[in-house]
């Protein structure tokens, strides 16, 4: 089970075990960003090995680059899982007039060889 409720500078994670979905949403600038997401990464490296399909959910509004250098490196765990044969796919939420955040998300998707959807949203609406 993996729960973390969002503060004001970071994201809400949540590992949906009925839908194989690894929820990230919100805005990810926390002091530590290696502190915040350790839990996550103790949860992908004691989970993802007995996970034959996982859907990597992201909305991330805004994050600063520490945390950008955890998502790369949650990013390459997941690439590395699908390489011994795990069913792993990332959708990446963005909102439609927030240009950075797609150049983010297609750099992120340049340097995986997984399935990558971007998809973008209107202002406010939430992914589902």
């Amino acid at each position: 089970m993996l729960s973390i409720e969002a503060t004001k500078s970071s994201p809400r994670v949540e590992y949906i075990e009925e839908d194989n979905v690894l929820s990230i949403t919100g805005e990810s600038y926390p002091e530590n960003s290696f502190e915040f997401f350790a839990p996550v990464f103790t949860w992908l490296r004691e989970q993802l090995p007995q996970l034959d399909q996982l859907t990597f959910q992201v909305h991330i509004r805004y994050m600063n680059s520490s945390s950008t250098k955890c998502m790369l490196d949650i990013l390459d765990l997941l690439s590395d899982r699908a390489q011994e044969g795990a069913e792993v796919r990332v959708r990446w939420y963005y909102d439609a007039g927030n240009e950075r955040a797609l150049d983010l998300a297609e750099e992120f998707k340049e340097d995986l060889e997984i399935p990558f959807d971007i998809v973008p949203l209107e202002t406010g609406e939430l992914y589902r």
